[in-house]
């Protein structure tokens, strides 16, 4: 009679195996959590910095500021930013629902803004919380 040797993994083997396995997704995607609010963060930035040039190149032509941004930057036929984007979502760290948005206004007939938005984290140089942006800057309100 000949004898086959099956070899195979017992059940508990295959449980540690799925428990490991289990236990570095985890480790992974708390991972992943903060790098996608450190991305919000980067974009956030960069779109305010997009909105500040936008502003600055109106402000060349026109020697004011817009009194509203509402979608576009632009006048008569000059449009200097199509789209004026968003605060990306879901909001983070210190930032709620109520003030993670960009908040335009208008100062000094026109002669200067503010733009308000909120980072979740401290991002380059600048602070978590709200911070403002003003011409040719870039300020965190305490």
């Amino acid at each position: 009679m000949i004898k086959i040797n099956k070899q195979a993994f017992t059940l508990i083997e295959l449980l540690v195996v799925i428990s490991i396995i289990g236990i570095l997704a985890s480790f992974s995607a708390v991972s992943l959590q903060g790098a996608r609010g450190r991305a919000r963060d980067a974009k956030r930035v960069s779109d305010i910095r997009q909105i500040q040039v936008a502003l600055e190149l109106y402000y060349n032509d026109y020697n004011e500021y817009p009194e509203s941004i509402t979608g576009t930057i632009g006048r008569d036929d000059n449009i200097y930013m199509m789209y004026v984007p968003d605060a990306p979502t879901p909001a983070d760290g210190d930032c709620d629902s109520i003030n993670n948005v960009f908040l335009y206004t208008a100062h000094d007939s026109n002669a200067s803004y503010s733009l308000s938005f909120c980072l979740g984290n401290d991002t380059g140089s600048l602070k978590a919380g709200v911070n403002n942006a003003i011409p040719n800057a870039i300020i965190k309100v305490d």
